[in-house]
Parts: C-alpha cells; sequence; structure tokens
C-alpha cells in the first residue's frame, strides 16, 4: 500500500467583499505578489498573523491564485497532538507544517465566501485533491463547528462528509457524538463525529502501520485504509 500525505487545506475567496487589503492571500495575489510563500495577511482586520499563500495550484488554471494555507502536513517536524487553547491560536512552523488556528479561520470565514481544496499525495508521486465550494467555521461559543459543502472530486473522494456540521474536539475539549474522546482515541484533533473519516491532525506514520487503528493522518475515501504513513 502508497504511504499518504495530507499536504494542505487551501481556502479560497470567491465572493470579494470590501474589506481591509492583505485579509487573506487572495488579496496579496490580486495587489500583484504571485510567488507562492510566506505573507502576513489579516484575518481579524487588525492583527497580523504569518501564512503561506499558494498561489499556484497543481489543479486547473482557475484555481490559481492566493489560496491561504490553514493546514499542512509534511515531515512530521511539529506535533500535532495538542490541547485547545493551541489549536484555537494556531501553532508550528509557517515555512513547513503548521495548523492556522480555529478562531483565524472563523474571522477569515466569517466575512466573506470560501471554498475549500484537500491536496493529498502519497510516496509514489500520486497526486489527488478534494474541492468544496463553501467552506466556513463557526464561533468559539458555538465549538467552531465545520461546514463544507459543494463536493467536487478531484481523485480524493469525500472525507468530508461525515464531518460536516460537526464540533471541534482536543484532546482536553471532547466536543464530538461519540462516548469517548475522539482526539485522545486517535492521536490527533479534527471536526469529529464518531470518530473519523478524516483525520490529518493525526500522528505522522512514516509507514503504513497497522498496529494501532486509525491514528495516522487519514483520509480514507482515498486509499480506504486507517493505517496510512507520510510522505517526507
Amino acid at each position: 500500500m502508497a504511504m499518504m500525505v495530507f499536504l494542505a487545506a487551501l481556502l479560497q475567496v470567491v465572493l470579494m467583499s470590501e474589506c481591509q487589503d492583505g485579509n487573506d492571500c487572495s488579496d496579496i495575489y490580486n495587489s500583484g505578489e504571485t510567488v507562492s510563500g510566506i505573507y502576513s495577511i489579516y484575518p481579524a482586520g487588525d492583527v497580523p498573523v504569518s501564512v503561506y499563500c499558494q498561489m499556484i495550484s497543481d489543479g486547473k488554471d482557475e484555481d490559481n491564485g492566493g489560496w491561504t494555507v490553514i493546514q499542512r502536513r509534511m515531515d512530521g517536524s511539529v506535533n500535532f497532538y495538542r490541547p485547545w487553547d493551541q489549536y484555537k491560536r494556531g501553532f508550528g512552523n509557517v515555512e513547513g507544517e503548521y495548523w492556522l488556528g480555529l478562531e483565524n479561520m472563523y474571522q477569515l470565514t466569517n466575512s466573506r465566501k470560501y471554498m475549500l481544496r484537500v491536496d493529498l499525495e502519497d510516496f509514489d508521486g500520486n497526486k489527488v485533491f478534494a474541492l468544496y465550494s463553501s467552506f466556513s467555521v463557526g464561533p468559539e461559543a458555538d465549538g467552531y463547528k465545520l461546514h463544507v459543502s459543494g463536493f467536487k472530486n478531484g481523485g480524493a473522494g469525500d472525507s468530508l462528509a461525515n464531518h460536516n456540521d460537526q464540533k471541534f474536539t482536543t484532546l482536553d475539549k471532547d466536543q464530538d457524538l461519540y462516548d469517548q474522546n475522539c482526539a485522545r482515541l486517535y492521536l490527533g484533533a479534527f471536526w469529529y463525529k464518531k470518530c473519523h473519516h478524516a483525520n490529518p491532525n493525526g500522528v505522522y506514520l512514516w509507514g503504513d502501520d497497522p498496529t494501532i487503528f486509525a491514528i495516522g493522518n487519514v483520509w480514507y475515501t482515498w486509499k480506504n485504509n486507517f493505517a496510512v504513513g507520510m510522505k517526507s
């Protein structure tokens, strides 16, 4: 079985609204910056946040232009088994693996309409993606609930359907619908239900490992495998 990598969750403005320049990567792209890299954006309008802007997509030409990377796993260098306060504010290395932060995601998607793109790659260099025409994260008072719809298949399949309308769960804040804490069971943090078809914040595995069930960076509808590893 080939290994799998959850490269990034990407989002892009599809309906512009009046706001401060640099609110997200699409603003930066539209200002003339077309080279992928690290930029400062302003999700809440006043406090700068460093983020990786993906200006060129592996998909169709219309997918190019200012995707704001909200999550990336690439080499196992960052520990993603973390408590609520860190998932709320964000963590990691913007040059490598990181999580943008639930509050930043809420601020971004609260005032503008976004798409979500999930890119995956295996150890053989095979690349697939999943695209959602609508993506938003609700406020903290409602558990930073996930809203995704409008799935389009780029070979990855839809592993987020089971997670839609779910609150976010971490090892110290259980908001899933299972009788145990899914984050603790599967060593991650996500919009778990009972528990997951996707576990992109799970343990970074360097090869298929069936000894501990479903703790890796799972995207079940691609590999139909809960024991996947990651590409470096």
